[in-house]
C-alpha cells in the first residue's frame, strides 16, 4: 500500500481514472465522494486546515502513476466540500479554503470535553494557550487553525459557557470558562 509519510492512501489512488473527472453523472458522484473522503481524512490526520486550489497539496498528484487532478477536477472536489459543509471558501477568488473536518459545533464540544478534563471548568487560559499550551498536547486542539477555534469558542460564548476577553494582542486573548 502506498503512502504518504505516515498516511495510508487507499487504494483508488493509484486507479489513472480517478485523477479524471468522470463523465458518467453516478461514477462521478462515487469519485466525488471518494475524494472528500480522501482530503477530509487526510487534512484530520496531518492537521492541514488550508488548502489552495492552486498550491502543490500532496494529495493533487500520484508520481507513482504519473497523474495529477485538472484545476477543474481540484475545483469539483473542494466546491462538493464545500457545499456538504465541510470546508468554507475563505476568498471571493475560491482559491483557498478552510477544511472543518469538525463541524463548528463539534470543535465547541471538544473544547468543553478538554475543559472539563483539565479541570478548567471556573478557569481562565489564553487562546494561544488551548492552540498550543501543555495542557492541549495529545489533543486534537494543539495546532488547531486560530479561525476555526475562535469561531468554535463565540459558538459557545454565545451558548453561555465562557466570556472572550481581549487582550493587548491577539496572542493574550483571554478566555473565561462558566461551564
Amino acid at each position: 500500500m502506498q503512502t504518504l509519510g505516515e498516511f495510508k492512501l487507499p487504494h483508488f489512488f493509484n486507479y489513472p481514472p480517478y485523477f479524471t473527472l468522470q463523465p458518467v453523472r453516478d461514477t462521478r458522484e462515487k469519485q466525488i465522494q471518494l475524494w472528500k473522503e480522501l482530503i477530509l481524512d487526510y487534512c484530520r490526520t496531518q492537521k492541514i486546515f488550508v488548502v489552495g486550489l492552486d498550491e502543490d497539496f500532496p494529495l493533487f498528484s500520484n508520481p507513482v502513476i504519473e497523474r495529477s487532478l485538472s484545476h477543474e477536477a481540484r475545483e469539483a472536489f473542494l466546491s462538493a466540500l464545500v457545499a456538504e459543509g465541510r470546508a468554507e471558501w475563505l476568498d471571493k477568488s475560491h482559491k483557498k479554503i478552510l477544511i472543518l473536518w469538525h463541524s463548528i459545533k463539534d470543535w465547541a464540544d471538544l473544547i468543553i470535553s478538554f475543559v472539563k478534563d483539565n479541570g478548567l471548568e471556573d478557569g481562565v487560559m489564553t487562546v494561544e494557550e488551548i492552540r498550543s499550551g501543555v495542557e492541549s498536547r495529545g489533543t486534537e486542539l494543539h495546532g488547531m487553525d486560530r479561525t476555526i477555534l475562535m469561531r468554535a469558542l463565540k459558538h459557545l460564548e454565545h451558548r453561555g459557557k465562557l466570556a472572550l476577553f481581549k487582550g493587548t494582542s491577539a496572542d493574550d486573548e483571554g478566555v473565561k470558562f462558566s461551564i
